[in-house]
């Protein structure tokens, strides 16, 4: 079962770390499309969230603060589920699936995050 955990381990820090990266090799399109949810100070909105993403994914991957790392990543996902995929308001029936698809992960994400507050050792 640890094994199981390890490669789950690796791979959600993975995904965390290649989304923080991409906050900032992104900067300009996340920050206007940031910019087009009417998130106050977009360009200061997607750096902190790509720091909070990077911080969540070192803490999952080396163990480090942990609880911590995954209080703050649950936090931006729940963030930006209700502030950047507000499906609700969306019109086009598409564009409504596609963000109520993103709300519903980044929700999905956050729970799982908080489960894993219940693994015993984050040591490899």
């Amino acid at each position: 079962m640890q094994i199981a955990v390890d490669v789950a381990r690796v791979v959600l820090a993975l995904y965390l770390l290649f989304n923080g990266v991409n906050h900032f090799s992104n900067l300009k399109m996340m920050t206007e499309y940031t910019r087009y949810k009417k998130v106050p100070a977009p360009g200061l909105a997607v750096v902190v969230t790509g720091l909070m993403l990077l911080f969540g994914g070192v803490s999952i991957l080396f163990g480090f603060l942990v609880p911590w790392g995954i209080g703050v990543t649950a936090l931006f996902l729940v963030a930006a589920a209700v502030l950047m995929h507000n499906f609700w308001v969306e019109e086009d029936p598409m564009s409504k699936t596609n963000q109520m698809a993103n709300f519903l992960k980044n929700f999905a994400l956050a729970a799982a995050l908080v489960m894993l507050l219940a693994v015993p050792s984050w040591k490899w």
